[in-house]
């Protein structure tokens, strides 16, 4: 079954075509990676576009719509929701939302994954070698998250993978890897069970785990008074 992935929720645009024929089996057919957190509305159309033409398939091919769901940001998270969103309607076929984090989740080993959440925090989660998440999603600044590492909370010998992990390597302390963004057969291998038994759609509900920089103006003052 070929599926589109879509993940907005980094610096990078992400985007894939894979054929789910196992649980276990995925095969990537094409994968568009844009690195431009300022230009997620413009690059996102066009990387579809060319990965469906990489992989030789047409939008009426697919079978289901993956999205990565955050932690991110806000305005470019929602662009990628919105997009898958409005591909499951107009092509008939379900949607599955993915935690962002879970796309970088090397298996077989156990790792920090840590994004980039602006104002000098991070996004973050753990996972054990069989790929099960144990803690997280949250939002954490790198010397917070340092010392609760540093306890053993968290667990031992850790990989520090993703973007965040690479750009606050010395305060987190731990060794850094890749991927620094999401995987589109990472993505993919997390929806594969709901994907294979036809599922129903399920809704993206975004993850920002924070508000929003931008806020209502307030009330205007008088010039009177």
């Amino acid at each position: 079954m070929l599926v589109l992935l879509v993940d907005t929720a980094t610096a990078a645009v992400t985007v894939g075509v894979a054929e789910i024929s196992a649980p276990s089996a995925v095969t990537v057919r094409a994968r568009r990676v844009v690195v431009d957190a300022r230009r997620h509305g413009e690059t996102l159309a066009p990387s579809i576009t060319a990965a469906l033409s990489d992989a030789g398939v047409s939008a009426g091919d697919l079978s289901a719509i993956v999205a990565g769901v955050g932690p991110g940001p806000f305005t470019g998270l929602r662009v990628g929701l919105v997009t898958a969103a409005s591909l499951s309607d107009a092509l008939g076929v379900p949607a599955y939302p993915v935690c962002s984090l879970d796309g970088l989740a090397v298996p077989g080993r156990a790792v920090l994954v840590a994004t980039d959440a602006r104002r000098r925090e991070v996004y973050w989660a753990t996972y054990d070698a069989t790929g099960a998440r144990v803690h997280g999603p949250d939002v954490a600044k790198p010397a917070d998250l340092r010392a609760r590492l540093d306890s053993g909370e968290l667990g031992d010998d850790l990989l520090a993978v993703g973007s965040g992990a690479a750009l606050y390597a010395e305060q987190l302390g731990r060794p850094v890897g890749e991927p620094q963004y999401p995987a589109v057969e990472y993505l993919a291998a997390r929806a594969a069970s709901r994907v294979l038994a036809k599922a129903p759609a399920e809704p993206l509900t975004p993850l920002y785990l924070r508000r929003p920089d931008a806020v209502e103006p307030g009330a205007a003052k008088s010039v009177l008074t």
